[in-house]
């Protein structure tokens, strides 16, 4: 599994031109995206690591100032653009693999104590954030 982190202000995810998920104080933006072979278990890893991620101000993380997280599908995290101009997205697993373990790593950020609010799976998405920083990691695990 893949994620892009990053640490922001505010954040929110729109569908439709209506807001589905929103983070209104300091906390995590954070795109995750799905492979073939990806688990549960590593589903798991990945929670525990953005629970306890140390980037908020003064070295803090999610887990230690309860802040909130905004988790967004995202499976262009494993689009391969080496060869010619257009990307592949073979890398991708497809939305049945892929849907279980994003809802997998929100089900477990809340049962670790999260707040966790979400985009819709597959859906066309709008994000808006305003990254505080800028703070930006891509997390593998």
């Amino acid at each position: 599994m893949r994620a892009v982190v990053q640490r922001a202000s505010s954040a929110s995810v729109s569908v439709d031109g209506s807001v589905v998920g929103a983070i209104d104080e300091p906390g995590l933006l954070v795109l995750v995206g799905v492979t073939h072979g990806d688990t549960p278990a590593e589903a798991g890893r990945l929670a525990a690591k953005l629970w306890g991620l140390r980037i908020l101000h003064g070295e803090k993380s999610c887990s230690d100032v309860a802040a909130p997280l905004l988790v967004i599908s995202q499976f262009t995290l494993y689009g391969d653009a080496r060869k010619g101009r257009r990307p592949t997205w073979q890398a991708a697993a497809p939305g049945p693999v892929a849907e279980p373990l994003v809802d997998a790593v929100v089900a477990e950020l809340r049962a670790l104590g999260a707040h966790v609010e979400t985009g819709v799976f597959g859906a066309d998405m709008r994000v808006a954030l305003v990254n505080d920083g800028p703070i930006t990691l891509i997390v593998d695990v």
